[in-house]
């Protein structure tokens, strides 16, 4: 047994002791014990635990991959985030006001990919254990909407009629308005007998939509989602922001800044997530790489009352970003880009004269360099906020406010 003294935390959320040695599940300023193997110590005996430690609300939480950080208070997890986006800012020179975090609550999770496995008995529907194909079940879960919970019987029973003997099914829930949204990839191949078999199940289990590889099975009702006073209907594992909350904090933010504005322009509009709640006054350009995406968003808009007008386009910002001339007709810009971040687009932001933008990230570090393109380009970074609709995990998510 070696005996190590944890010093920081790693941006995985791990603890990192001299070595570097990563061992999870534990804080700083703690002393562990344990075999390190390779940089790691799997398996830490916490010698003298820090103030900061609580003991885990969930029973699944050793072995289940979901969550890292479940053994910290609250106040400390939302501190570090904190500290990973301000390292983030100042990596690039840049420093901001942090207004007050939102943290979803427990139990508020609407939208879920669980592992199906088909055992000779039965199944299996849980998550991965952290780095290992091990699937865990967890009908106890802390961060999920009880909907989900709820459904896990079903995913097991439908994981046993149609998963493949070898491989895992691919079960991604969401909850909808219309009931439960379900698109499966991993199964069997699709045959006529399946689909019929598919279809009436979905039907006996009360499922809203049902899709297999893409492929619409059945709808029994439209699976839609509230955004702003339209409803949508994305297209199956179509991007949904993961809780409610998270997504309103968001739309506030972004409400915010493009207040007063007359044409806004919303880049990687997705299905319509700010786009439909800022065309409450003011009309909209909504550009998405994604197609379905922009169908979805246009059906509600139509569909919707006390709108201004939403346009849309059909484009890959990361090869053909929004030129400063394209720009030139609007006064304002949301953007949310994936994980990469929107080096090209911001750096033709940054020659634009729009006066302000709205800013949604998920990975701090893109966000500061982007935001270090736009601050050369003369815009100041007026204000961020995170927002952790992630409980638990080391997952960080902001809103950002640029104006000229």
């Amino acid at each position: 047994m070696q005996h190590a003294t944890i010093i920081r935390l790693g941006h995985q959320g791990d603890g990192i002791a001299d070595g570097p040695v990563f061992v999870p599940r534990t804080l700083p300023g703690e002393v562990v014990e344990g075999v390190i193997y390779k940089g790691r110590m799997e398996a830490p005996r916490i010698l003298t635990p820090s103030a900061e430690r609580i003991k885990p609300g969930c029973p699944h939480y050793r072995t289940c991959g979901g969550c890292a950080l479940q053994h910290a208070r609250d106040d400390f997890v939302t501190g570090w985030k904190e500290g990973v986006l301000r390292q983030a800012l100042a990596a690039q020179g840049l420093e901001a006001e942090f207004r007050a975090a939102h943290i979803s609550p427990l139990h508020s999770r609407r939208r879920a990919t669980f592992t199906g496995r088909r055992l000779k008995k039965g199944a299996l529907v849980g998550f991965h254990a952290r780095a290992s194909d091990i699937v865990t079940a967890v009908p106890d879960c802390q961060i999920l909407h009880p909907d989900l919970i709820a459904a896990l019987p079903l995913l097991e029973d439908l994981t046993q009629r149609a998963g493949a003997r070898k491989g895992t099914l691919a079960l991604a829930l969401t909850q909808s308005l219309g009931g439960l949204d379900l698109s499966v990839t991993g199964g069997k191949a699709i045959d006529p007998a399946l689909r019929a078999e598919l279809g009436q199940w979905a039907g006996q289990t009360g499922l809203a939509r049902l899709a297999w590889e893409g492929e619409v099975v059945a709808q029994i009702r439209p699976p839609e989602q509230q955004m702003g006073r339209a409803r949508v209907t994305p297209s199956p594992g179509a991007f949904l922001q993961a809780t409610p909350q998270a997504e309103a904090a968001m739309c506030a933010a972004l409400q915010e800044i493009t207040q007063g504005a007359k044409r806004v322009v919303d880049l990687f509009a997705g299905c319509g997530t700010f786009s439909l709640p800022v065309a409450e006054h003011a009309e909209v350009h909504a550009v998405e790489g994604a197609a379905d995406m922009l169908v979805a968003l246009d059906k509600g808009w139509r569909q919707a009352s006390g709108l201004k007008r939403i346009t849309h386009e059909a484009r890959d910002l990361f090869r053909r970003p929004l030129l400063p001339e394209e720009l030139a007709q609007f006064d304002c810009a949301v953007i949310d880009p994936p994980r990469a971040g929107a080096e090209a687009q911001a750096s033709a932001l940054a020659n634009s004269r729009i006066a302000r933008i709205g800013a949604i990230s998920c990975n701090p570090v893109t966000f500061a360099r982007d935001a270090k393109l736009l601050v050369a380009g003369g815009y100041r970074l007026d204000w961020v906020q995170l927002i952790d609709q992630f409980r638990f995990s080391p997952h960080v998510e902001l809103a950002a406010s640029f104006s000229k």
